[in-house]
């Protein structure tokens, strides 16, 4: 039960989290991966398969964009996504969203009975 749970809880999440990981700077995928996992301390340890459909509904719906960058020498060609300005905008209202929710919850959880 809790394994199934904490899994719906960071699926709600996830397409708010990449958008805000994106909002100062492009990454490519596994950047974003690396930062999830490091920053949440393991907690949101995606996989390439969890990760990159989720890249392709953002940016099918307008959130974000790609680029392949030039491969060279030093670093092979890599797929970069940044956040479009719908996108931005969508990260906002997510976030407002987010944060009413959670106060929601909060004054059930915390409440003394």
């Amino acid at each position: 039960m809790q394994l199934r749970f904490a899994q719906q809880m960071k699926k709600g999440a996830l397409d708010m989290l990449v958008l805000k990981l994106l909002q100062h700077e492009e990454k490519y995928g596994y950047q974003l991966i690396s930062e999830l996992r490091d920053r949440t301390e393991g907690a949101l340890a995606l996989k390439e398969g969890t990760l990159y459909p989720l890249l392709y509904r953002l940016e099918d719906g307008g959130l974000v964009m790609s680029r392949l960058s030039a491969h060279t020498a030093k670093e092979p060609a890599r797929k970069y996504y940044a956040i479009t300005d719908e996108g931005r905008s969508a990260l906002r209202e997510m976030h407002e969203l987010w944060s009413e929710f959670d106060g929601y919850v909060r004054s059930i959880m915390e409440e003394e009975r």
